[in-house]
């Protein structure tokens, strides 16, 4: 009996972290998208260099984290509320 228990409560540990690593991926590409837009060349000397690409990759990474944190909140705010009934 704990077994089954055990075992229920690591496939919801696994299938959650699955789902956040995927949210955190796809966010992070949609703010890589998104930044595409951004004329960095109005910052930065050399946009198309290493360290302009670097920056635009990080500001990607910065702005997906806080999206994804978001989502994967609201996800688990959403999850909570079956409680509620």
């Amino acid at each position: 009996m704990d077994t089954d228990l055990t075992n229920q409560v690591n496939q919801a540990l696994s299938t959650n972290g699955l789902v956040s690593i995927i949210v955190s991926l796809m966010c992070i590409a949609v703010s890589w998208w998104a930044l595409q837009n951004l004329k960095l060349d109005l910052i930065i000397r050399q946009p198309r260099g290493a360290q302009g690409r670097l920056l635009h990759l990080l500001l990607a990474i910065i702005l997906g984290h806080a999206v994804s944190g978001f989502v994967i909140d609201y996800l688990s705010w959403t999850q909570m509320l079956r409680h509620l009934f």
